[in-house]
C-alpha cells in the first residue's frame, strides 16, 4: 500500500469519526502513522484530503455502477432491471462510504461546500453513462421509450427521481428503505418502454390556432 492510498484510507476513517469541521491534520497524521510534514508532501491542506476522498468515492461508485449494469446485461434483464441495479449500486457504494458515521449530514453538505465542482463533474458523468446504457439498451431490446422520449430525455427522469427519493430521505437514511425505493421508482418509469412493434401511437394534443387579431388603421 502506498503512502498516498494509506493517507486517503486514514482521512476517510478520521472524517467518518469525527466529521469535518472538528477534524484535523495532525488525527489524519497519526491514523496514517505519517508525520504532520510527510503528508503535507502529499495533501496541503484538510479541505484537499476532504475532495481527494471525494473523488475516490465518486470513482468507486462508478465503477459499481458500471459492473452492476453489466452483470444485470449479461443476466438477460430488462431495461427496468439494469438501471436500478446499477443506480442502487451506485448509491450503494456512496452510502457505505460513510456507513456507521454519526455526521453523515454534515459530511455531506460539506461535501458542496468545498467541492460543489467536482459534484457537477460527476454528476454530468454519471448523466453521460446512464444516457449511453439506456441507448444501448433501447436498440439491443428494440424498445420504444415513453412518450418517445430520447435517452437522454429519459435518463434526465430517472436522476430526477433519485433526487426526489434523496429529499425524503436526510443523508439517505435509513439506507435500505432509501434503495428499495429509488430501485422502485426506476423499475415504475421503465415499466412503459415496450417492445416496439407493442408499442401503441402516441397521440399527441391538439395545438390550437392562435386567434388573429383584428387590426383597426395601420397599428395591430
Amino acid at each position: 500500500m502506498g503512502p498516498k492510498t494509506r493517507i486517503l484510507d486514514a482521512t476517510m476513517l478520521v472524517f467518518r469519526r469525527h466529521g469535518f469541521r472538528r477534524s484535523s491534520i495532525e488525527q489524519v497524521a497519526e491514523a496514517a502513522g505519517l508525520t504532520r510534514q510527510a503528508l503535507y508532501h502529499h495533501f496541503e491542506s484538510k479541505e484537499a484530503l476532504f475532495r481527494a476522498v471525494i473523488e475516490r468515492v465518486h470513482e468507486s461508485a462508478i465503477a459499481a455502477e458500471e459492473t452492476a449494469v453489466a452483470a444485470a446485461e449479461t443476466a438477460g434483464g430488462d431495461l427496468g432491471d439494469i438501471l436500478a441495479a446499477g443506480m442502487t449500486a451506485r448509491m450503494s457504494t456512496m452510502i457505505g462510504s460513510l456507513d456507521g458515521s454519526p455526521h453523515l449530514e454534515e459530511l455531506y453538505s460539506e461535501h458542496l461546500v468545498h467541492a460543489r465542482d467536482l459534484y457537477q463533474t460527476y454528476a454530468a458523468r454519471y448523466a453521460e453513462r446512464m444516457v449511453a446504457t439506456i441507448s444501448r439498451i433501447v436498440r439491443k431490446q428494440q424498445l420504444a421509450l415513453p412518450q418517445d422520449l430520447s435517452p437522454a430525455e429519459f435518463a434526465r427522469l430517472v436522476e430526477m427521481a433519485m433526487y426526489a427519493a434523496k429529499s425524503q430521505y436526510p443523508a439517505m437514511q435509513p439506507s435500505d428503505a432509501f434503495l428499495k425505493d429509488i430501485a422502485i421508482m426506476v423499475r415504475t418509469l421503465c415499466a412503459g418502454a415496450l417492445p416496439k412493434s407493442q408499442k401503441p401511437p402516441v397521440k399527441k394534443a391538439a395545438i390550437p390556432k392562435r386567434p388573429t387579431r383584428r387590426t383597426s388603421g395601420g397599428h395591430p
